[in-house]
């Protein structure tokens, strides 16, 4: 079973994520893609994050229905902030039968090498990365086990989305309407 790990603030999770995750089950080779809901980014601890078990429970209602998508609460037991290897490392533990897979964006693949340990998650997990706005990523220059997925360039922010609710514009095009019904409904705008 491969099982790709989409970790994430999921400051709300959007349509844009839903549809990697999907391009991810149908050109990367995936058998199921599981959304991390992160606590603490490393890279992102100043930022401003709704609570931890509203952004699993939008999480949740936005894969609800989507075969081979899943949201998890993994990192909620594992200590902060998340680093990635640490997650991947207790997940091939708890889950022997699977193969995880990595699922990075190309703005986080420029700084790979800055990450906790990367040179240890190449050595030990495939990593497969989509297309992000202002990221170049050279597919003939990368390594191995690291593969360029051809995705549609998705141009969808958590941050614009928040951005619209503060100023009670419309985000239904944005996000799945169960979590635009959540946001909207607990007044989640900043």
């Amino acid at each position: 079973m491969r099982t790709g790990i989409f970790g994430g603030s999921f400051n709300p999770i959007h349509n844009g994520h839903l549809q990697v995750a999907r391009g991810m089950l149908q050109k990367g080779g995936l058998d199921e893609v599981w959304f991390l809901v992160t606590p603490q980014n490393p890279w992102k601890q100043d930022a401003y994050l709704m609570p931890d078990n509203f952004r699993l429970e939008m999480a949740k209602a936005a894969v609800d229905g989507e075969v081979g998508l899943e949201a998890s609460d993994f990192e909620f037991h594992l200590s902060k902030p998340s680093y990635t290897w640490h997650t991947l490392q207790a997940l091939t533990a708890a889950y022997p039968d699977r193969t995880f897979v990595l699922i990075v964006g190309g703005d986080n693949w420029e700084r790979f090498a800055q990450w906790y340990h990367s040179a240890d998650i190449l050595a030990h997990h495939e990593v497969l990365v989509y297309p992000r706005g202002g990221a170049e990523v050279d597919a003939e220059t990368l390594p191995p086990q690291v593969s360029l997925v051809d995705l549609p360039l998705v141009d969808i922010s958590s941050t614009e989305i928040r951005r619209r609710l503060a100023r009670h514009l419309p985000i239904g095009h944005l996000v799945p309407e169960a979590v635009e019904r959540m946001l909207t409904e607990n007044d989640r705008g900043r």
